[in-house]
């Protein structure tokens, strides 16, 4: 198993428990204007999105329910990512040259950490991250620089104490009070 593999799983496995966990998708959420459906309906479509714009256009989803529809394209992304060929496929990215399983790791893993809150949090419960997760999503948002704060992408970071936690100060930056 290809190090994008073992990297894709270890995250994706904890999504798709809170997804699982979901009773209630008209729920709202902590990203402004969206409900739990609507979130996941951003990680399944953007997710699709960047394989569709490189040439690798996933079947439609043919599940109505949240979860089945979740279930569904997990399913079709563990076929890509075990796809050598694929996920190595080399194209200039917005921070310039990368290839698809780093992007997958990079960007929409950083959305299956920080989503998996979200949705958590939709339902009242909450999601304590590993230290190596904060430090994945640390990194993450050091790499995105600027852009990470342009429309769409995060909300402006926010002030947090001197007093708190690691997993507070990161999702601040995000613009998400935890």
């Amino acid at each position: 198993m290809s190090t994008v593999q073992q990297t894709w799983l270890r995250l994706i496995r904890p999504f798709t428990a809170t997804v699982a966990d979901v009773t209630d998708w008209e729920a709202a959420s902590p990203c402004e204007g969206w409900s739990a459906r609507d979130v996941l309906e951003h990680v399944i479509g953007t997710q699709r999105d960047i394989l569709s714009d490189h040439g690798h256009p996933l079947a439609p989803i043919s599940a109505e329910e949240p979860t089945q529809r979740w279930a569904e394209h997990a399913a079709a992304m563990d076929r890509v990512i075990e796809d050598d060929a694929l996920i190595g496929t080399v194209f200039d990215g917005f921070f310039g040259p990368t290839t698809i399983g780093e992007t997958l790791l990079r960007f929409y893993g950083f959305d299956l950490l920080v989503h998996r809150w979200d949705l958590a949090r939709s339902q009242g419960e909450d999601v304590e991250f590993t230290a190596e997760e904060l430090v994945e999503m640390e990194d993450a948002i050091d790499g995105y620089g600027d852009a990470a704060y342009l429309p769409g992408i995060f909300a402006p970071a926010l002030e947090v104490g001197a007093d708190a936690s690691t997993q507070q100060r990161v999702l601040a930056r995000t613009g998400r009070r935890a």
